[in-house]
């Protein structure tokens, strides 16, 4: 991987919710989750989880398929609400 797009914390979240993913296959920006074991209950989870450890809440406007989609759309989620808290 030519750089790191999100922080390594993330990833090693994620993958734990895509229970397709090979452990030898890399994390892509737009790979569809939904494809690597991404269902309705593990996104709840997840959603838990990234919320907990990059102290955010994701807010009600942002929970929608394709925040959900690809790692890129989640994590520019994610990222956004860090920028925010980082200026309050």
């Amino acid at each position: 991987m030519s750089r790191q797009l999100w922080a390594e914390p993330f990833e090693k979240i994620l993958r734990t919710y895509l229970p397709l993913l090979p452990v030898d296959t890399e994390v892509t920006p737009d790979m569809n989750l939904a494809d690597h074991g991404l269902d309705s209950m593990a996104t709840v989870r997840l959603l838990l989880d990234l919320e907990e450890s990059f102290a955010v809440m994701i807010p009600d406007h942002l929970l929608s398929v394709s925040t959900f989609a690809t790692p890129a759309g989640l994590w520019a989620a994610i990222d956004s609400l860090r920028d925010d808290n980082a200026i309050q």
